[in-house]
């Protein structure tokens, strides 16, 4: 008998995470971390483009419904990352009033094989 492995939400996510990081390299961003986490949430990649810090969420969707990958990320869920974000500049010892910064979004939709990436800049 032939056993399939059943892909787990964490490993889907583990696996989207990685596509979106190498889509990010392939367009000239330095990936710095992954899965940072705080007591204030978890910023899945933060990278390097130029002068600037990128934040940015992941999502992924197998399906369009409810508005795709891309409305999946609420309004809390943007300010969880803005404290996020600001506790790693804290930690980082960056002055986040003269540190160039921008919240993205990579999002993947269709099938975990070969999904489809929009990333978005400045996408809040």
């Amino acid at each position: 008998m032939r056993w399939i492995k059943q892909l787990t939400t964490k490993n889907i996510g583990e696996q989207t995470e990685q596509l979106a990081a190498q889509h990010l390299r392939e367009q000239g961003l330095n990936c710095l971390t992954c899965n940072f986490s705080s007591k204030y949430g978890e910023i899945d990649i933060i990278a390097q483009d130029g002068e600037v810090l990128v934040f940015v969420e992941v999502k992924y969707r197998k399906q369009a419904n409810y508005g795709g990958a891309i409305a999946a990320i609420s309004a809390a869920k943007q300010q969880k990352l803005k404290l996020c974000a600001s506790f790693y500049l804290q930690q980082a010892q960056l002055n986040e009033y003269n540190t160039p910064c921008r919240f993205d979004v990579v999002a993947l939709q269709g099938p975990i094989e070969q999904p489809n990436v929009t990333w978005l800049k400045n996408a809040f």
